[in-house]
């Protein structure tokens, strides 16, 4: 067992792939669901290297990015200057006190507490707007049938989609990070408590994905 999974972190580190952009697409489909409803802003936090925020800027007039780390913060400002409307703020959230249709937190609430930080993005939310999270969990116990999943798949889709040996972390896998500390089970139970009407799934690859409706 110790050979395997030796051999599949192997992989992993030679065919790296992010499994944050994985889900992008829900974040998307909640973006153009959005839009359709007439709203205009969004706010893109803990945007990274802005990957996800320069979709956000082709569809909305006004996308903020919000990254703590500077040298971060720097390679989204470029990704995004070509949308007039596209803005990067180097700070840590939160740092302003607009109110967004649109806001999204991918792999970014487990490096804030998690209490605060739930009722910070929800007081980041216009009304009628929308907040998605794509959230890290600490894994437990009941987690073994997603963690065993998502081990044997993980490196066969770094594989496919980068066949070739990784020497390096690509930029938009550089972004200072930290460990999850709280269960999903702490997780679902703290959003449910601040967010009335939540939808909280488990997805595979150690992440969950929680959608709230500002209305409901």
């Amino acid at each position: 067992m110790a050979r395997l999974l030796q051999a599949i972190d192997g992989v992993n580190q030679t065919h790296p792939w992010s499994h944050n952009d994985a889900y992008s697409w829900h974040v998307m489909w909640q973006a153009r669901r959005t839009r359709r409803e007439g709203g205009t802003t969004a706010l893109d936090i803990g945007c990274g290297t802005g990957n996800l925020l320069r979709r956000l800027a082709q569809l909305f007039p006004q996308a903020v990015g919000m990254e703590a780390d500077p040298a971060t913060a720097a390679l989204a400002a470029s990704a995004v200057s070509p949308w007039s409307g596209a803005t990067v703020i180097n700070a840590t959230f939160p740092a302003d006190s607009q109110r967004y249709d649109l806001v999204s937190m991918v792999a970014v609430l487990h490096h804030l507490p998690l209490g605060p930080g739930i009722e910070a993005a929800h007081a980041a939310v216009a009304s009628g707007g929308r907040l998605v999270i794509v959230g890290v969990y600490r894994e437990e116990r009941t987690d073994a049938l997603f963690s065993i999943i998502s081990l044997v798949l993980n490196p066969i889709i770094g594989l496919v989609r980068h066949p070739r040996r990784a020497a390096r972390l690509p930029h938009n896998m550089a972004a200072p990070a930290v460990p999850a500390t709280d269960s999903f089970r702490q997780i679902r139970e703290a959003l449910h408590t601040a967010l009335p009407g939540v939808k909280v799934r488990r997805g595979l690859f150690w992440r969950y994905i929680a959608t709230w409706h500002a209305d409901q």
